[in-house]
């Protein structure tokens, strides 16, 4: 990577919630420099990180949990963010942001760089040089693929989390005539960890269920899972089992979760058995003591799959798109709490892991080649004035009924411009706007979690 002590390249990530975050700053640190997972601190680069200002926007006990570090960190709108790019110039931009959200920032990216108003000592040949952009998923593709990877076109770099989602990825953008060529193979930064041992001996057997925020939705089929659980539990008293949270109440990850399941266990009949619990941080500290890994769908399979924990993906709410479990079709862990109540241990198959990037060949670190490898590519291009503007699939050309709508929550025009009214910069917001602003998080939060159900209890009397 073109970089020294004396001149890191400038990484900037801009994310919206807590496991966007992670999935970012992780992503920059493999890119950029190759950090192991284990190696929370950015090394052979400056890493500035930004978190969009939203419903989702992580807490101080999130990010603690999350432990990524990075030399700074503030909350932004989308247009505080361009404003700073354009007095920062950062060599690399990492966008884990939902779908619209990346849209809009790309374009006011290409605004920006149109303009040449990068122009601090940075022009070669009379152009401006622009950021390398990167984007991605933050996990397991199964839903509004089309979509949200046409959101994502026009950055340099989209990352596939495996073998299978670049296929599926070149294949919708070519379907379109776009360009498929920023679609790089790579991994989920997060796997790593210690390789599972059966009988290890250090505790006792433990099973974990990931919870997920919003799969399932209805209060019925969290209640029927969180019943499951405690019987579960019931029946092997010599097991500790453990729901694990990623947010506690009030807090929103990157799903909304309208019913959580803390709240849910207070009605569990007889209450949760003493060797079943609710724990949080984490998700690879608590990997490191399970035994029994089981989900609906979430990506903490593809953590436990990695290090070969015993892995079950649930058939007991069916094997649908909406849950998202019929992603594993294939991989040998679909199980049912009748199963694994008699003792069922489901095994993977191989060639399904290898196409998930979960066991790919060769050593998970080289997973990251690839991106590493088109990233320096174009820093070389950006460096002699050659890199291309950016150019999104969606324009007004293509879609002059959809693209207007998407910027202007953002605060765009649909040139990528600032609308008037724009938010201006915020770098030190005073004592009174934070309360405001937690007071109107919360008032939102409160709204998703106690009113949004009882109103939809309501329309359905």
């Amino acid at each position: 990577m073109p970089a020294s002590n004396q001149n890191p390249l400038r990484v900037a990530v801009l994310a919206d919630s807590d496991t966007r975050w992670k999935w970012g700053a992780l992503t920059a640190n493999r890119i950029v420099s190759g950090a192991r997972t284990d190696d929370r601190d950015p090394g052979g680069h400056r890493l500035s990180g930004y978190l969009l200002r939203g419903r989702a926007t992580p807490t101080p006990r999130q990010l603690d949990e999350v432990g990524v570090r990075a030399d700074s960190l503030r909350e932004v709108t989308a247009v505080e963010f361009l404003r700073e790019t354009e007095r920062e110039a950062p060599d690399v931009i990492v966008l884990a942001l939902v779908g619209g959200a990346v849209q809009a920032v790309l374009h006011g990216l290409a605004r920006i760089t149109q303009d040449a108003r990068l122009t601090d000592a940075r022009l070669t040949g009379g152009r401006a040089r622009r950021p390398i952009v990167v984007t991605g998923y933050v996990g397991v593709v199964y839903e509004k693929l089309a979509d949200g990877l046409l959101l994502r076109h026009g950055a340099d770099v989209v990352l596939a989390n495996s073998r299978q989602d670049a296929e599926r990825f070149r294949a919708v953008y070519e379907g379109v005539g776009a360009d498929a060529s920023a679609v790089t193979e790579a991994a989920l930064p997060f796997l790593g960890g210690a390789p599972y041992e059966k009988d290890a001996g250090s505790h006792p057997y433990t099973v974990v269920f990931a919870a997920q925020p919003s799969v399932p939705e209805t209060a019925a089929h969290r209640t029927y899972l969180l019943r499951r659980l405690a019987e579960h539990a019931r029946r092997h008293p010599d097991r500790e089992v453990l729901l694990k949270l990623r947010s506690k109440p009030g807090e929103h990850t990157t799903h909304i979760e309208e019913l959580p399941y803390q709240k849910l266990a207070q009605r569990v009949d007889g209450g949760l058995p003493d060797n079943c619990r609710l724990v949080y941080g984490h998700m690879g500290e608590v990997l490191d003591r399970t035994d029994l890994l089981v989900t609906v769908s979430s990506t903490a399979a593809l953590e436990s799959l990695h290090r070969r924990i015993p892995t079950a993906v649930l058939t007991d709410l069916g094997v649908r798109e909406a849950l998202g479990n019929h992603h594993f079709t294939g991989s040998g862990c679909l199980a049912s709490w009748d199963q694994l109540d008699a003792g069922h241990l489901p095994e993977p198959d191989e060639r399904w892991l290898a196409r998930q990037g979960v066991a790919a060949d060769g050593a998970y670190e080289k997973a990251f080649d690839a991106a590493r490898e088109r990233v320096e590519d174009l820093l070389g291009l950006a460096a002699a004035g050659g890199l291309a503007p950016l150019a999104p699939y969606y324009s007004l050309g293509t879609a002059r009924g959809y693209l207007p709508g998407i910027l202007a929550r953002h605060h765009l025009g649909p040139d990528g411009a600032p609308l008037p009214g724009a938010p201006a910069a915020d770098r030190d917001p005073g004592p009174v706007r934070q309360i405001v602003r937690r007071a109107a998080r919360g008032a939102y939060r409160h709204g998703v979690q106690r009113v949004a159900p009882v109103i939809r209890r309501m329309g359905e009397l």
